[in-house]
């Protein structure tokens, strides 16, 4: 593990803590995706806008995402991700996305294995966009195992 893994980790342990209570997950394997997603956080959707999951502008703002947008530009698209307030409502927000439209990750959370094959082989993921559904699996399952090496230590 490295010192940007535990900063990450110590950063955001309680916003996934608050997370997986507010919707009965596992705060390690929303670490986890959060980890993947945001690249422990460099990312510049999650240094720039709090948001750790990749969440796309779509939809109806919640009580966690009030609307906020921030385009991102490459040579091929254009695409709206969601901005947040806090890391908190991120969190909280992915953990409502996956309670209510990917149940079968969900109901298997306590499970990172099982979590992680579920996300992995859901509509989460998008192929079309390069995505290897294979390489997703096995990355959150070692990721969730270096997030619980960490919350062990502290």
């Amino acid at each position: 593990m490295t010192a940007k893994q535990i900063q990450f980790v110590k950063a955001s342990l309680p916003a996934a803590i608050a997370a997986g209570a507010a919707f009965n997950m596992n705060p390690s394997v929303i670490l986890a995706q959060a980890a993947f997603e945001s690249g422990w956080g460099t990312s510049n959707l999650a240094t720039g806008s709090n948001n750790f999951f990749g969440l796309t502008a779509y939809g109806c703002s919640n009580q966690y995402w009030h609307g906020g947008k921030t385009q991102v530009k490459t040579a091929t698209y254009s695409l709206d991700f969601r901005r947040y307030d806090t890391r908190e409502n991120s969190f909280l927000d992915f953990a409502r996305l996956i309670r209510n439209n990917y149940r079968s990750a969900w109901q298997v959370s306590k499970d990172p294995e099982a979590y992680a094959r579920e996300i992995a082989y859901s509509p989460y993921i998008s192929e079309l966009n390069g995505d290897d559904r294979e390489t997703y699996r096995r990355s959150l399952v070692q990721i969730e195992q270096t997030v619980k090496a960490i919350m062990a230590m502290m």
